[in-house]
């Protein structure tokens, strides 16, 4: 911690002393130390570390939103703190400073592996023209009645299918189109 600055907000009361730091934590890029309470008087001094640019605005912060709450008694900016200092800031009596563990509750076996899968299923049919040629592979041929065109060669199935696609085809290159027209609107009014 030493060459970062240090941050002081003493305050009245534990209430106005957490709001000072929710707010300066908020404000700014700074790390809480914690805070550390008065022998007598009710007093409390919440500590902050941080560069000197953000540890004068979470100040300042802190400061502005304890007032609206409570009585602020004094605040300091220390700007990069001596070598030795750490022991003093980071002291036993500070509260914060070593955060408890996370309690965990273990959950029965059959909780714990609780997971839902959604089925996620297409509605709308996708007819591609790839779909529609692999159709005309498929069918069979009679190869005693040779066909004059290949008009001929295609039951009349398979043609409208081919049709179909090539319907598709065209309005899903009308809407490209569209949107294409459209982004050129939205440029030209910006």
């Amino acid at each position: 911690m030493s060459g970062q600055s240090l941050g002081l907000i003493e305050t009245v009361g534990l209430t106005v002393a957490v709001e000072a730091a929710d707010a300066a934590m908020k404000s700014a890029n700074v790390d809480l130390v914690g805070y550390e309470l008065t022998k007598g008087g009710g007093l409390v001094t919440v500590k902050f570390t941080g560069d000197v640019g953000a540890m004068n605005a979470a100040v300042a912060a802190g400061v502005a939103a304890a007032n609206r709450i409570g009585q602020v008694y004094a605040w300091k900016v220390i700007a990069r703190t001596a070598t030795g200092i750490d022991a003093l800031i980071a002291s036993g009596e500070t509260g914060g400073a070593n955060p408890a563990a996370p309690i965990t509750h273990d959950k029965p076996a059959a909780e714990a592996h609780n997971e839902e899968r959604i089925a996620v299923i297409n509605l709308e049919p996708v007819a591609s023209l790839s779909d529609c040629l692999a159709q005309r592979e498929e069918v069979k041929m009679d190869a005693s009645a040779p066909a004059s065109s290949p008009a001929e060669r295609v039951p009349a199935q398979c043609q409208d299918d081919a049709e179909h696609c090539l319907e598709k085809g065209t309005e899903t290159f009308a809407q490209d189109d569209k949107k294409a027209q459209r982004a050129k609107i939205k440029g030209a009014r910006r």
